[in-house]
């Protein structure tokens, strides 16, 4: 056929284009329960590069032994299938995973997070045998062969570059992860099936069953990847994050990827909730004869549904807030189901230190409750960070960040104290009760814990007595000594917190 080429071209340019946004798809899978880590992004590629080299060597040795179009457009046919696959049988593995996540089990958690990863064996050895046997198709002679694969692996890469801005900037934030899987594998196996077709007729008529069979698991399991919390009143899938809000009682609960941390409560008939959120209130009072007058400015990077707002407006009245919340559909769900419409928030949808770096506003208080559970975003742990928040502090302006510290191990509540003793001249850690939770609280002024203990006599408004008594009952330590410092340049909060999750999970806690 005169359009041979062409047509074997187009298969090579779709197989390129599917390898990357099965990466980007896959990355965007294990993101809700395994975080983003650079652990996790090195194992995944990885991985894929191992396949692909696979696939590159099967593929080579596969073509000189039968070197065949039909043979190549069966091998996307399969590649195709298993694609969409992808989403159902990793439903019930990400299901089992949250149990490790919950319990902190390694062997629960580690197992699934292999599992996952193994079942893009398949599809990407297969599409890595793509390129060179469409190499050994189109040589036509000797002298050729510099041509041919290179026109091929630049088509392919061309594909490629397609398949990683396709899922991430359209296909995922609109219709999500499971559905853009679906979608490079029906294209993938239609372009197969009119391959096919073309070469051996009606002999194809196997691979239309594979396309019957994704499509009928769609029309049988159309449900998402992630499962469902109870209480479900909303879910989305977002740029960033898989978001879900749910209901018990009165409460309304924020939940983002692997449904394990509340990242917003709200109770329209309670003020506290009784959480890490409540102590960024009492955060000026390290400040001596501090009074709830003077303060009139607020930053918040990790806004969310605005939770911390909330409970500063009712309390210190209409003073000025920014929160910054990176993800736009969480700020529309704040609006729609936590009330967060207070006149004096202005919610920004960027990167919170980005924002610092573009403003010249100070703030009486700056709170950072930035997570993805269980890790924080390591240029939001920095010495240089802190210095940017100092810097939009007022004279006696307060910093406080939210921390993760389970049961006895608190590297990574000491590691941020030193970053901040670094930077601030009074550093101080409150312990949450309850919970695997201390906030660091650094001000802009050399103070001292009498301070907030004399304060602690004027303070007339219950919900703030309430919040400073449980803290001082908890115990608030003054942060002394220096240890490990963050930097731009070295951060390892996800290896201080992966040594922790280890060391707990193993016992040695």
């Amino acid at each position: 056929m005169k359009d041979k080429p062409t047509f074997l071209l187009t298969v090579v340019f779709i197989c390129g284009m599917t390898t990357m946004a099965v990466e980007m798809s896959a990355s965007r899978l294990l993101a809700p329960y395994f975080g983003t880590s650079l652990l996790i992004w090195a194992n995944l590629i990885g991985l894929i590069m191992i396949y692909l080299a696979a696939g590159y060597y099967l593929g080579g040795r596969l073509a000189d032994r039968r070197p065949q179009e039909a043979v190549l457009y069966q091998l996307t046919a399969w590649a195709g299938f298993t694609i969409g696959l992808v989403p159902f049988v990793a439903q019930p593995i990400l299901r089992f995973s949250t149990v490790g996540l919950a319990n902190y089990s390694l062997g629960t958690f580690g197992g699934s997070l292999i599992g996952v990863i193994l079942l893009f064996a398949v599809p990407i050895v297969i599409l890595g045998c793509v390129s060179p046997f469409a190499i050994r198709l189109q040589a036509r002679s000797v002298e050729s062969t510099g041509k041919t694969s290179g026109n091929i692996y630049a088509l392919s890469t061309l594909g490629s570059i397609l398949g990683t801005f396709l899922p991430v900037l359209f296909m995922t934030p609109v219709i999500g992860t499971r559905k853009t899987l679906l979608s490079f594998s029906l294209v993938l196996l239609a372009v197969s099936l009119v391959g096919l077709g073309r070469t051996v007729g009606r002999r194809a008529w196997w691979s239309g069953l594979l396309v019957l069979a994704i499509l009928l698991l769609t029309a049988l399991m159309p449900g998402g990847i992630v499962k469902a919390a109870d209480g479900l009143v909303y879910e989305a899938e977002s740029a960033y994050n898989y978001i879900q809000v749910v209901r018990s009682g009165d409460h309304t609960a924020l939940l983002l990827n692997e449904g394990h941390a509340w990242h917003s409560l709200y109770n329209p008939k309670a003020l506290l909730t009784g959480g890490s959120w409540d102590y960024f209130l009492v955060a000026p009072y390290f400040n001596a004869n501090y009074r709830m007058e003077d303060l009139k400015s607020l930053y918040v990077l990790g806004l969310a549904a605005g939770t911390v707002p909330k409970q500063y407006t009712q309390i210190y009245g209409p003073i000025a807030i920014d929160g910054a919340e990176i993800d736009p559909e969480i700020i529309r769900i704040g609006r729609r189901y936590f009330a967060m419409n207070e006149p004096n928030l202005n919610p920004i949808p960027q990167d919170g230190r980005y924002f610092l770096q573009r403003t010249n506003k100070k703030y009486d208080v700056i709170g950072i409750d930035a997570y993805r559970q269980p890790y924080i975003p390591f240029h939001l742990t920095t010495r240089e960070f802190f210095l940017e928040v100092r810097d939009h502090l007022t004279p006696r302006g307060v910093a406080m960040i939210n921390a993760f510290r389970p049961p006895t191990d608190d590297r990574l509540v000491q590691a941020l104290a030193s970053t901040m003793k670094a930077v601030f001249p009074s550093v101080y850690v409150i312990d949450v009760p309850a919970s695997w939770n201390s906030m660091v609280v650094g001000t802009n002024q050399p103070t001292d814990l009498s301070n907030f203990r004399a304060n602690l006599v004027n303070l007339l408004d219950p919900n703030l007595r309430s919040v400073a008594e449980s803290a001082l009952a908890q115990g608030i330590r003054p942060v002394t000594a220096s240890g490990l410092v963050f930097t731009d340049d070295k951060a390892p909060v996800e290896l201080v917190i992966d040594q922790i999750i280890l060391g707990y999970v193993s016992g040695r806690h």
